[in-house]
């Protein structure tokens, strides 16, 4: 562990900037809300938030991208995959999005080596941070994702008028050489590890049962119709659960031709399965039409299908979708809760 002064740090960042070799993001406040986007200047950085609008995920498997053009040149077709990746340093990453993007590492790892990924994921720089401030909605404590030993290459606790900054990389290490640290004093240490204790104790709501539980509780509740037709009935099927969270990874693909029709591109672009169209296949159609179905789904894989396949819960805590659904039925604390048979108005 090492330590490094606010001022120090703060040049550190500007030094970064300024290097045209690597893009640097970071939090910063924008209307009211915090997002991650380009750093033009170190005092932008924002390292004291509750929660992003969209997880860092957006840097690795971006909205939409080209993944392919296509020309056909007086009878001569040709195919060109995108294979370009600007390398980055994403700075201030909160514990449970590290503990997502390691979860997307096995996913686009797994049968297939996805390759627009995992080489965005490969010339990309992870600076986490550990909480100061949690979100109202929020339930990362319960679900063992508040602090993080791995997933970052740089882990920077905030200790006043200096960072403790955790290295857990060579690639974080590398990052480091040309800045001012000392070594961590053994109360330094203590301290640090005495904030990730604090800071579980400033959430205030979660699940009331250990998230090992949530597979067999899922599995004993997939029939029950009544309770999943109830708690969708004011689903939009909008998806922005689907779109805010982190470890969605689901993605359609298009052929995108040019009026000329001999050239175009293929993209990829985020899709989610509370979406209509998400199930529909050749000859229209659709083995999830019904939106409680969807609705049920969506549970069904945060606690349990994605368990069943690499061993993970899928659900990281951070809140986002019930802070961003509108009629307020997406929450994953209350409906879990409630499926234990545990729920109350602060769950």
């Amino acid at each position: 562990m090492k330590i490094i002064s606010k001022e120090d740090f703060g040049e550190f960042v500007d030094d970064l900037i300024k290097n045209d070799f690597r893009d640097v993001v970071g939090v910063q406040s924008k209307d009211s809300h915090y997002v991650f986007d380009e750093l033009e200047k170190a005092e932008d950085l924002t390292l004291d938030y509750d929660v992003t609008i969209l997880p860092p995920k957006k840097y690795l498997m971006p909205q939409r991208e080209a993944i392919l053009e296509y020309e056909d040149e007086d009878g001569d077709f040709s195919i060109d995959p995108f294979t370009e990746v600007e390398p980055r340093i994403i700075l201030g990453i909160h514990p449970y999005d590290l503990v997502a993007i390691e979860q997307l590492d096995k996913v686009f790892s797994d049968t297939y080596d996805d390759e627009y990924y995992l080489e965005k994921r490969e010339q990309c720089v992870l600076v986490g941070v550990n909480m100061q401030n949690v979100s109202d909605r929020s339930f990362a404590a319960s679900m063992g994702t508040a602090t993080t030993e791995s997933g970052y290459d740089l882990m920077l606790t905030d200790l006043g008028d200096r960072y403790a900054v955790e290295i857990g990389s060579s690639k974080g290490a590398d990052l480091l050489d040309e800045v001012p640290t000392r070594k961590a004093k053994a109360e330094e240490v203590k301290e640090v590890e005495s904030k990730k204790e604090e800071v579980k104790e400033n959430f205030e709501r979660g699940l009331k049962f250990s998230p090992e539980e949530l597979p067999t509780i899922l599995e004993d509740n997939y029939g029950n119709m009544e309770f999943w037709e109830e708690n969708s009935e004011k689903c939009y099927s909008c998806g922005t659960c689907n779109l805010v969270c982190p470890t969605c990874y689901c993605f359609d693909v298009k052929d995108i031709n040019e009026i000329t029709m001999d050239k175009g591109k293929r993209v990829r672009e985020w899709d989610g399965c509370l979406l209509e169209e998400f199930a529909v296949v050749a000859g229209g159609e659709n083995f999830r039409e019904n939106r409680a179905e969807r609705y049920r789904h969506r549970f069904m894989r945060k606690g349990r299908f994605i368990y069943e396949r690499y061993g993970d819960i899928a659900c990281i805590g951070c809140g986002r979708c019930a802070s961003q659904c509108i009629p307020d039925i997406a929450d994953p604390a209350r409906i879990y809760n409630d499926l234990k048979g545990v729920g109350s108005d602060e769950s």
